[in-house]
């Protein structure tokens, strides 16, 4: 059986966060509504002490690629629609086949 990780980064840049204080709040309230909407995993992985700056990366897992690409396109358009303070910088995404096939 062959799987398919799909994983996508987003560098969300914030306009107006001037402390990392400002940028939790930012980041930890998008990631707990990817949570709460999506099915995948999600974490802050980068630009960790730049307040003005946040890399988020998402990752999911499914049988199908065309499956997981579409899943992260829907989480990374979520994302995009709900930057508060900022805007969206860099968008990247990877499928990573596993096992048998």
């Amino acid at each position: 059986m062959v799987a398919t990780i799909g994983v996508g980064r987003v560098t969300l840049y914030l306009e107006t966060s001037f402390s990392l204080k400002d940028k939790r709040h930012v980041v930890r309230s998008l990631v707990q509504q990817v949570r709460n909407k999506f099915n995948v995993g999600i974490a802050e992985t980068s630009d960790l002490d730049d307040p003005r700056a946040a890399t988020l990366t998402v990752v999911c897992v499914s049988n199908s690629a065309p499956h997981a690409d579409e899943m992260l396109q829907r989480v990374l358009t979520f994302i995009e629609s709900r930057v508060e303070m900022g805007v969206v910088g860099e968008v990247g995404t990877e499928l990573i086949p596993i096992g048998d096939g």
